[in-house]
């Protein structure tokens, strides 16, 4: 049986400790700040801390300053990520970036006062995609602050964002946990059974948030494995049958890019395994085959392939061709019987 969440407990969250105590901290002494960046790798956790602090900033039955009781209706509205107070920006599908009137439109909604809430939460995701016009229009938002009004933008890094922003936010700088101690977490805050956290902790690679949504999505395991099965049997597969793999799987850009991240790991592992000493794998489930192939191919051959796999993921955030790029990918990969 799973563990409930106890989200007095740190939040509820996996890892951040030092970032919950921070927060926590600045709003029971009424020192929360206006706006905040949140960086860190995808999959880190930086949605889930925004969400938690809108929680604790909202909760009408607090159970002490910093608090929050996970009941309420402002709780489960923030958590769930569907209050009427929040107003959540992300680049929409299609679309290369976070587009001017996106920021433009939120700017002018909160101009206004919260209509349930203490404070009204904007929670911009991945701030990082938004054009130069569209960080720009942010600016006298994060100037000329609302006092009812907490923004909270998330993106990769502080270095993928004008300075000019940085500057006006509170930087919380999120990192991927050891796997031992994510395993740990794992174990003792959601009862996940030991040979199943050490899994879930090496393939997300550290990430709590990655983490957690694998353990609480079956399918995102068995879309990890079908990937790694396509993998190799396409290592063993001929010019014409990787071609014919290219013109199907090129048809869904993101369903390919996902597929390729699951690759970029495997190849990572491979280049490590290469390099001739003891390294931590993370598909520590495909360890034979992993050194297998390094054994067979060697560690050039193995880097090589692993910036082609880079490379290929580069391309699909721009326009590229996806069924030419995957081809080339393809001819790429080595041949060999696994």
């Amino acid at each position: 049986m799973e563990a409930p969440i106890d989200l007095n407990t740190n939040w509820g969250l996996l890892g951040h400790e030092w970032a919950v105590g921070l927060l926590r901290r600045q709003i029971a002494d009424g020192r929360q700040r206006h706006a905040y960046l949140f960086t860190g790798p995808l999959g880190v956790g930086r949605r889930s801390l925004a969400l938690r602090l809108a929680q604790a900033l909202n909760c009408t039955q607090s159970p002490a300053p910093g608090e929050m009781c996970g009941e309420c209706r402002a709780c489960r509205g923030f958590g769930r990520a569907q209050h009427p107070d929040l107003l959540l920006v992300e680049r929409q599908e299609g679309d290369r970036e976070i587009k001017i009137d996106a920021l433009r439109a939120l700017s002018r909604s909160l101009s206004r006062t919260p209509l349930e809430a203490r404070y009204q939460i904007a929670l911009i995701l991945n701030f990082h995609y938004a054009s130069e016009e569209a960080a720009n229009a942010l600016l006298k938002t994060l100037e000329e602050p609302n006092p009812s009004v907490i923004l909270c933008l998330t993106a990769v890094d502080a270095d993928s964002i004008p300075a000019t922003v940085v500057s006006r936010c509170e930087l919380v700088r999120l990192r991927p946990q050891q796997p031992s101690e994510l395993a740990a977490a794992l174990q003792s805050r959601l009862g996940v059974a030991a040979l199943q956290a050490q899994l879930l902790a090496a393939v997300s690679q550290g990430l709590p948030g990655l983490a957690v949504r694998m353990h609480q999505d079956g399918t995102l395991l068995e879309n990890r494995a079908n990937c790694l099965e396509m993998l190799a049997s396409l290592l063993g597969a001929s010019r014409v049958e990787r071609f014919i793999f290219a013109e199907k799987a090129s048809k869904d850009r993101q369903a390919l890019r996902d597929m390729l991240l699951v690759w970029l790991s495997y190849w990572r592992d491979v280049v490590m395994a290469a390099s001739g000493g003891v390294v931590a794998l993370n598909n520590i489930d495909r360890r034979i085959e992993i050194y297998a192939i390094a054994q067979m191919i060697g560690f050039d051959r193995a880097a090589q392939v692993l910036q082609a796999v880079e490379k290929t993921v580069a391309q699909l955030e721009s326009n590229v061709n996806a069924r030419l790029a995957l081809e080339v990918l393809l001819l790429e990969l080595p041949v060999v019987a696994l």
